[in-house]
């Protein structure tokens, strides 16, 4: 065993793959044939300074001389501290350390997401490629063999899951170009397939009667006014009307409900805030902020639902024999314990399949109320608000269908409005009668 560099505890050492007789165990560097020449490689081990400051071991080998390990080694020591750990780290090594340092910055559903996305298609992927070899036509053939993977019930992964890992893969990259362990970012101008957002489309007579013959329904649909008028209906003596009331006609968060406390209602001022959302990670509750910034917003109330309100904090004060405190939460199972995100969308579909109603997830309620404003003339910009995104795209390109009612009187309006202007005389009665 033979020690090289300056200080630096790096060495040279020969071993080999050759097992004991008695216990079956690698032999290593401790095989007396290792003696002769050409029998075993070359390894040195050295320790650099790593990425967040402590000393780093590595090792590499598989030298067919002891002055090639050497050669090596030197090089190796030459180079600065995370340059060094760039060349000797694998990608699977980097993706979770790079995790590790971002359990603390992000959501506990953010970084559950990132873990998956990392332990489920990245390392498999990519993980025994070295750090500082990885390039863009390596990161192109794996994100090609991802494209190819098929999911639940056999159909190929999303473009918008797709999109997901290389944002994932593209931000980990990025933090290893910041450390100094690489010099590009490889998943950079990747070719992936385009992803457009699945636009939600009205439950119409037609997609009802094809869903109900063939029961293929659309990826995302909305109740039309019928349709949520019969389920607040039909939930009208739920205990938790209040929040099928809410979720219907304000489209607040499944989560943003969960975590709605007394304090954060103002019945006299007719509005609520909306200021934390409960998630559930892993079967673990967790209470923070809302999704963004833009989360954090106050909603008004109409009469309606002030009543709505109202009925409920009667009701919860004359079932505990006291007024609710401010901290108490809103919504609760009949024994007290509050209600959580998961269990709220089970029990809104097991609700909707009892009434035969056509399926909708209880986030397209969310869709279903930008929508229902829409209908009614609320200006975007406040709809934007009211949905607490952060971008009045999202709400027009995503959350916002026209309902038939709307599309109507909006092309009747224009026309008028030509016609008033235009002369021309036309017949109506034959359009009418047809």
């Amino acid at each position: 065993m033979t020690t090289t560099g300056h200080g630096s505890g790096g060495r040279v050492f020969k071993r080999c793959g050759c097992r004991s007789p008695e216990t079956g165990r690698q032999l290593g560097a401790r095989c007396a044939l290792l003696a002769e020449v050409g029998h075993g490689r070359w390894y040195f081990a050295v320790q650099v300074d790593g990425v967040d400051g402590r000393r780093v071991r590595v090792r590499r080998g598989g030298f067919a001389t002891r002055a090639e390990a050497e050669r090596a080694c030197w090089e190796l020591l030459r180079l600065p501290g995370p340059e060094a750990v760039g060349r000797m780290w694998t990608v699977r090594r980097w993706l979770e350390f790079w995790l590790s340092e971002c359990a603390g910055r992000l959501r506990p559903s953010t970084l559950r997401s990132y873990q998956t996305i990392v332990h489920q298609h990245l390392i498999p992927q990519l993980g025994l490629e070295r750090l500082s070899k990885l390039r863009t036509k390596m990161v192109q053939r794996a994100m090609d063999r991802i494209c190819r993977t098929r999911v639940r019930g056999g159909r190929l992964i999303a473009a918008g899951t797709v999109g997901r890992i290389r944002a994932v893969l593209r931000s980990a990259l990025n933090e290893a170009r910041r450390q100094g362990l690489v010099g590009t970012n490889a998943a950079w101008r990747l070719r992936l397939p385009n992803g457009a957002r699945p636009h939600a489309v009205v439950w119409d007579d037609e997609r009802v009667e094809a869903w109900q013959r063939t029961g293929i329904r659309p990826a995302v649909a909305v109740w039309d006014v019928a349709h949520l008028a019969r389920f607040l209906e039909a939930v009208r003596g739920d205990r938790l009307f209040a929040l099928w009331w809410l979720v219907g006609l304000r489209g607040p968060r499944r989560g943003e409900l969960a975590g709605l406390c007394w304090s954060d209602v103002d019945l006299p001022g007719r509005r609520v805030t909306i200021r934390e959302q409960v998630v559930v990670v892993g079967g673990t509750e967790y209470l923070g902020p809302p999704k963004s910034a833009a989360g954090v917003r106050v909603l008004a109330l109409d009469e309606a639902s002030v009543e709505v309100l109202w009925e409920l904090w009667r009701a919860q004060k004359a079932q505990r024999g006291r007024a609710p405190e401010p901290r108490d939460r809103v919504f609760l199972h009949a024994n007290g314990r509050p209600v959580r995100p998961d269990w709220l969308t089970r029990r809104f579909a097991a609700l909707v399949k009892e009434l035969g109603l056509p399926p909708v997830r209880l986030h397209d309620l969310r869709h279903g109320a930008a929508s229902l404003a829409g209908a009614a003339g609320v200006p975007l910009k406040v709809i934007q608000h009211d949905m607490g995104h952060a971008s009045c795209v999202t709400t027009a390109d995503t959350y916002w269908t026209v309902f038939r009612q709307a599309a109507q009187a909006a092309v009747t309006a224009t026309a008028e409005l030509l016609l008033s202007h235009a002369r021309i005389r036309l017949s109506l009665d034959g359009a009418a009668q047809a």
